[in-house]
């Protein structure tokens, strides 16, 4: 199974974006995707943004990550 994770991008280079989720930073490669801004969010897959997501979006994805990780931890 394959997931892909919304982040965003809080510093851009050529190719790449820095990339921050939960206070978690990376470099991913942008090169699949056009016109990205600091301040969007991006789907990141393999260390790669496919897709560009709005804010609202964005932060309903990030909420159901966050719901499905607390209730595994629930579990545990």
């Amino acid at each position: 199974m394959c997931i892909a994770v919304p982040l965003e991008v809080i510093e851009l280079y050529e190719e790449e974006a820095l990339v921050s989720y939960k206070g978690v930073k990376m470099k991913v490669n942008i090169f699949l995707l056009e016109e990205v801004t600091v301040g969007d969010y991006v789907l990141v897959h393999a260390g790669c943004a496919i897709e560009k997501l709005d804010k609202k979006q964005a932060e309903e994805t990030k909420l159901l990550f966050d719901q499905t990780l607390s209730e595994e931890v629930e579990e545990i």
